[in-house]
């Protein structure tokens, strides 16, 4: 085959994969993305409001918020209602601290039937993994080099 027969070939190909796919609605996936995503960071936030009412302040407020936050992520993904909410947010669900837990929670769930240590426990951080890892080494990295500056 030529290379003009080649690129007739391809782009004919492609066509003919591009023509099973629906037609996608970007702003329509937007919308829906940007009012989940908002929707859950006013979950945060009505967390936050409610423990400052009750008394939590500075890092104990903060925490207090992401663990409420990590729990009702993992809880929403093992009740499979949050990778509903995906399909149907799509990037609007993976606002950092809800999705982190479902990325960790969803392999765990996933390869259960394998075992505690060989399923749940290995493949849990299969996603989490190279983002703690990449994290810490990172920070470290930065504490080091703020160390030795004497920042």
């Amino acid at each position: 085959m030529t290379g003009k027969n080649r690129e007739n070939y391809n782009r004919n190909y492609i066509a003919y994969v591009n023509s099973f796919d629906p037609p996608t609605k970007h702003f329509k996936t937007c919308g829906h993305a940007f009012l989940v995503g908002g929707f859950i960071c006013s979950v945060g936030q009505f967390f936050r409001y409610m423990l400052e009412f009750a008394g939590l302040t500075g890092e104990e407020l903060a925490g207090a918020v992401s663990i409420l936050l990590i729990f009702l992520g993992t809880l929403l993904t093992g009740l499979g209602v949050y990778d509903r909410i995906g399909r149907h947010a799509g990037a609007g669900s993976i606002v950092p601290i809800t999705g982190f837990a479902n990325s960790v929670a969803s392999p765990a769930i996933e390869f259960k039937t394998e075992g505690f240590v060989y399923g749940m426990a290995a493949k849990m951080f299969i996603v989490a993994g190279p983002i703690i890892v990449f994290g810490v080494s990172a920070g470290a990295a930065v504490g080091i080099v703020y160390w030795l500056l004497g920042l």
